[in-house]
């Protein structure tokens, strides 16, 4: 196959693909679910916690750290997803990534809350980002599977969600360290 075969050829399996995850959105995962319902809470209210409990002196600084996580779960849930390891089977639309009720909320202020509580607490940052990983992994997780909301493929299990939640943790953690240096460092600078 040349170059542009290849490309009509993915484009057209594209299509395919979008037409029957959007066949099946309309039949399995619409407003009348309460799958769909479930989703949109995993939505909703991590952000109204959220709301009523981010420290707005930091906000900024939190919310770094928070679309960090949310970057890189995405990039990897993409991945996972594509490759067929760890699907979720009820999505908000089928426009946007299925997992982006997590990936977009729940898995970001949950690791926002904890970088937010051990920072102002003087906490052990590493230790509350593994004990809530295994509650992820372990806990969420394993309910979503037992309700149908997602699966496992491919030898993929808690464990390697476990470490892939405390790895993206970890290095929101450092990014967000690094950037706050630099910034402290511009302000000196400044002075």
């Amino acid at each position: 196959m040349n170059y542009e075969e290849y490309w009509d050829r993915i484009n057209d399996k594209s299509e395919e693909l979008n037409s029957i995850i959007s066949s099946y959105w309309n039949t399995y995962s619409n407003m009348g679910t309460w799958q769909f319902w479930i989703v949109v809470s995993f939505l909703v209210l991590p952000l109204i916690l959220l709301y009523f409990t981010v420290d707005r002196k930091r906000m900024f600084e939190l919310f770094f750290f928070g679309y960090t996580v949310h970057m890189l779960w995405t990039y990897i849930d993409l991945a996972l997803e594509r490759y067929g390891y760890f699907i979720h089977t009820y999505f908000l639309t089928p426009v946007l990534p299925m997992a982006l009720s997590m990936t977009s909320s729940a898995l970001p202020v949950g690791f926002l809350l904890v970088y937010q509580y051990c920072t102002n607490k003087k906490k052990n940052f590493y230790l509350y980002t593994l004990l809530l990983s295994a509650m992820f992994a372990f806990g969420f997780a394993s309910i979503e599977i037992k309700w149908g909301l997602s699966e496992f493929n491919k030898d993929m299990n808690q464990t390697y969600l476990f470490l892939i939640d405390a790895g993206i943790a970890f290095i929101a953690y450092w990014f967000t360290k690094l950037i706050r240096r630099a910034v402290n460092k511009a302000k000196q600078h400044a002075k």
